[in-house]
């Protein structure tokens, strides 16, 4: 932990990608001191989650240090900074909450117009990086970059946690639980009694059919066609799952007979733009509901026929699943210790921070939920 004195560069590992789809590197990386308003942070736990992968294999912009669902404890602090300490836990997220913009302020959405999402692989303060190896710039990635035993943040991108939680567990709200949990709660407000169809069952999707069983929900139908994950998702809340390989009608067709009509509320959690078609078309006439949380690795751009809206069906984006990290990350956390909602079984594989490689090639196969990756120093 670092003296009271004024923060130096700290030299520690790193897990770097050198180009797109490459092995990362464990590299010896240099972490600048945290400047005004941000904060240095020791990684304790972070865990792979698949927007990382699909940038890691798409991305541009390298090298690069990915990693964004994360917890630690503070190391330093910079100018201006008031909210946290040295020895502070905190959770990451990779989108802010300044408090102070007209978006935060509206109290109708969590997009802030100060921390949105990070561009370019630089810090917002000064369009910079905080990372060298041997002198040569590393890039961050989503305003975190956990694969690292220190990174450095804004302050506005962390929130401050209880001593007493698990950081090795709770390192997982920082993104996917939480999404998909605030997308069934806040973004679609899941009714008792309706009728769900969930699109890809990783984290995210099986997420949601925990936060709309909460809610109540009668039939949450999985769609994947993974045997694995369709295996397991029934502990989250899945009541059936739909196998679109099994069918030769199109699988939108499959959901509507299944469930006269159409489903009250479809969420397509895989970043296939076909899928959220696929999802709308799944939909009831009149009030049928579409959320799309996945984040594409092709094809951003997505149609549909103009008649599905005419005839009553919505279509919502939902971003952190509508939370506002700073005001209500610290709930959920608390939800957790309070059992009402359950992430540790989220967790399929932990591994060392030496395994990083081993997590990334878990996911490419379609094994693993969240690989929790533990640092040490």
């Amino acid at each position: 932990m670092a003296s009271s004195s004024t923060p130096q560069v700290i030299t520690c590992k790193a897990a770097v990608a050198w180009g797109a789809g490459e092995a990362l590197v464990m590299e010896e990386v240099e972490v600048s001191p945290p400047q005004p308003l941000e904060i240095r942070i020791k990684v304790v736990s972070t865990s792979l989650c698949r927007s990382d992968l699909s940038a890691w294999e798409t991305h541009a912009i390298f090298p690069r240090i990915f990693g964004h669902e994360a917890s630690g404890i503070v190391e330093s602090v910079g100018l201006g900074v008031t909210e946290f300490k040295e020895g502070d836990q905190v959770l990451t997220v990779f989108i802010g909450e300044c408090m102070s913009c007209k978006l935060c302020k509206s109290g109708k959405t969590n997009i802030c117009q100060v921390l949105g999402l990070e561009r370019k692989g630089l810090m917002h303060s000064d369009q910079k990086t905080r990372f060298t190896v041997k002198g040569k710039p590393v890039y961050h990635y989503c305003g975190v970059s956990s694969f690292s035993e220190y990174t450095v943040v804004h302050s506005g991108c962390a929130v401050k946690v209880s001593p007493h939680v698990p950081l090795e567990k709770i390192c997982i709200l920082s993104c996917g639980v939480s999404a998909g949990l605030g997308a069934a709660w806040n973004v679609a407000d899941v009714s008792k009694g309706s009728t769900v169809v969930i699109f890809g069952l990783g984290t995210v999707g099986l997420s949601v059919a925990q936060g709309a069983k909460l809610r109540g929900a009668s039939r949450i139908i999985g769609v994947d066609n993974n045997p694995q994950k369709c295996e397991n998702a029934k502990s989250f809340g899945i009541t059936e799952v739909v196998d679109p390989s099994l069918y030769k009608e199109p699988i939108a067709q499959v959901i509507k007979r299944i469930t006269d009509g159409g489903a009250d509320f479809c969420f397509e959690c895989a970043g296939d733009t076909d899928m959220i078609t696929t999802a709308l078309q799944s939909c009831c006439d009149g009030w049928g509901l579409t959320v799309t949380l996945g984040v594409p690795k092709v094809k951003p751009e997505m149609s549909a026929h103009y008649g599905l809206f005419l005839t009553g069906r919505t279509l919502k984006g939902s971003l952190f699943g509508g939370w506002k990290p700073k005001t209500d990350l610290p709930s959920l956390v608390e939800k957790y210790v309070n059992k009402e909602i359950q992430i540790d079984d989220y967790i399929t594989h932990n591994l060392s921070f030496d395994e990083i490689n081993k997590a990334f090639n878990l996911m490419k196969e379609g094994k693993c939920l969240r690989c929790v990756i533990h640092m040490s120093r």
